[in-house]
């Protein structure tokens, strides 16, 4: 799995306040509608301004605050291939790979807002194809690696009539 986009740089601590206002909350059954104000929060421009495939680039703690399944569903909703921080709020880890957004934990002050960036899954190297380096990936596990390869939980599921953890 290889991805290639712009990174948009977030700080520490985003929350899925940050992620999916509250005060949106009246559009959770129209996500598509929802996702265009993914972020607006933390970077009013940046729903309007990304671009499919673009990458959400963030510090420490992403995804942190309540449990809510609608902020990693927009993101993947507004066209954003992977979330690259250093780390992860556990709840948001979970409902990401759930539903088929990648998220990638690796040392994100290495990334400028607007670097072009290729992530390689496979490999488990972000290149920075702006400032020629490449940044190590902490791995996912391989089961987590097919949930996200058939779109989801939901996907793998029907998918397999079950769980397929081989």
């Amino acid at each position: 799995m290889e991805l290639k986009g712009k990174a948009w740089k977030f700080g520490d601590d985003i929350s899925t306040d940050h992620i999916a206002p509250g005060r949106l909350f009246h559009l959770r059954s129209n996500l598509p509608e929802m996702a265009k104000h993914v972020l607006e929060d933390a970077d009013p421009s940046f729903a309007s301004s990304m671009k499919k495939g673009d990458f959400v680039v963030a510090g420490k703690n992403f995804g942190l605050g309540s449990s809510r399944e609608h902020a990693p569903t927009i993101i993947k909703l507004a066209g954003v291939s992977a979330v690259l921080a250093k780390s992860f709020a556990r709840i948001f880890f979970r409902n990401a790979i759930n539903i088929g957004l990648l998220l990638v934990e690796c040392d994100t002050d290495k990334i400028n807002a607007g670097d072009e960036l290729e992530v390689d899954v496979k490999a488990g190297v972000v290149h920075n194809l702006t400032q020629k380096i490449d940044i190590p990936v902490t791995p996912l596990p391989d089961v987590m690696i097919k949930i996200l390869r058939e779109g989801g939980l939901m996907a793998h599921i029907k998918k397999h009539g079950g769980f397929d953890l081989v």
